[in-house]
C-alpha cells in the first residue's frame, strides 16, 4: 500500500483545481486530478484523468483505479464545476439541466466512489465547493446559486451518513477569484459581490489552499457538515 496520502481533486485542468493539484503535489500528497480535457502542465507526483465527473461509469472506474493502485484515498476535493450568468427568463432548461448534473450530481457520484474508498480504512476528507453567491442570492446566478446551495445540503447529509467511517464531509464557498469562470462576469457584478463582503478584496488561490489544509488535517476529525464561506458572507 502506498504511504503516501492520496488526494483526489476535480477540475484541475485550470484556476483553482489546477493550484490545489500543484501544490499538494509539492506538498508530498500522491495527487489524481480529472477534468473534460487534459491540461497544458505536468507536476511531479500528478496524475491526470479524462473524465466528465457526470459520467457515472467513468468516475466509477477512474476512482475504483486509485483504490487499486494505491490502496488507499485519504481527501477528495470535489472542485469542478460550471456556471452561466443569465437572468432567469433568458436562461434554457438545457442549461440549467447541465449545471445540475455536473454541480450536484458529479458531486455525488465522486463522494459516493470515494467514500467506497476511504471507509476501508475508516478515514477520509472530503471537501466540496460551494459558493458565495448562494448566501449573497446575486441576481443573474440563480441555477447556479441553486445548484451549489444543493451541494452545501448534500455535503451536510453526508457528513452524517459517512461519519460512522472517519470519514468527515465539508463546504467550502470561496470569493471571487479572478479564473476563467469569473473572466466571464461582468465588472459591476464582481464589484457588487466585493462591495458586500466584510473583507473588501478578490480571492486568492492561497485563500483556497489554506481552507482545504484546515479541513484536511488529522486534527479536523471532529469538523463535519460545515460550510465556510471567505470574506464574511454568513
Amino acid at each position: 500500500m502506498n504511504e503516501q496520502p492520496v488526494v483526489l481533486i476535480t477540475g484541475t485542468r485550470t484556476g483553482i483545481g489546477r493550484h490545489l493539484a500543484q501544490y499538494y503535489a509539492g506538498a508530498g500528497y500522491v495527487v489524481e486530478g480529472c477534468s473534460r480535457k487534459n491540461p497544458d502542465w505536468e507536476a511531479q507526483n500528478y496524475t491526470h484523468h479524462a473524465v466528465d465527473v457526470s459520467n457515472e461509469r467513468d468516475v466509477v472506474r477512474m476512482v475504483a483505479g486509485i483504490g487499486r493502485r494505491h490502496g488507499r484515498l485519504d481527501v477528495v476535493i470535489n472542485n469542478a464545476a460550471i456556471a452561466s450568468m443569465n437572468h432567469v427568463l433568458l436562461t434554457p432548461a438545457s442549461s440549467a439541466n447541465r449545471m445540475m448534473e455536473v454541480n450536484v450530481t458529479g458531486t455525488m457520484i465522486v463522494c459516493r466512489e470515494a467514500a467506497k474508498v476511504m471507509m476501508r480504512r475508516k478515514y477520509g476528507r472530503i471537501i466540496n465547493f460551494t459558493t458565495i453567491v448562494a448566501p449573497m442570492a446575486l441576481a443573474g446566478e440563480a441555477l447556479y446559486a441553486a445548484s451549489k446551495a444543493a451541494v452545501v445540503t448534500l455535503t451536510r447529509i453526508l457528513a452524517f451518513e459517512l461519519g460512522q467511517w472517519g470519514i468527515t464531509c465539508n463546504s467550502f464557498g470561496a470569493t471571487p477569484i479572478m479564473t476563467d469562470m469569473i473572466r466571464g462576469v461582468p465588472q459591476d457584478k464582481i464589484d457588487q459581490v466585493v462591495s458586500g463582503l466584510a473583507v473588501k478584496r478578490l480571492g486568492t488561490y492561497e485563500d483556497c489552499s489554506n481552507v482545504c489544509d484546515f479541513f484536511m488535517r488529522p486534527e479536523s476529525s471532529n469538523i463535519t457538515g460545515q460550510v465556510l464561506y471567505l470574506g464574511g458572507v454568513s
